[in-house]
């Protein structure tokens, strides 16, 4: 997270670090095309309950997503700071 959007060309202007939990139907619509195959076994082992960074409650980092494989995805996410 940066202060401005014109911080946001170095990282030494961050001033936090998240991440963004994606719903498992965007994953699985993108695991599901050619290439993604190691990747999509290794989603299937894992959920957000079970995930060591997400396992405390992923709400507040849950992305809505749109958009589609060929089109590309959008994801929006509102963080209070």
């Amino acid at each position: 997270m940066y202060p401005t959007l014109a911080a946001s060309t170095s990282v030494s202007n961050k001033i936090a670090t998240s991440q963004i939990a994606l719903p498992k139907a965007a994953n699985d619509l993108v695991y599901a095309q050619s290439g993604y195959g190691g990747s999509a076994s290794n989603a299937s082992q894992i959920t957000l309950a079970s995930d060591g960074v997400f396992s405390d409650g992923a709400s507040l980092e849950l992305a809505t997503v749109t958009g589609s494989v060929s089109s590309g995805f959008v994801a929006a996410l509102t963080v209070a700071v």
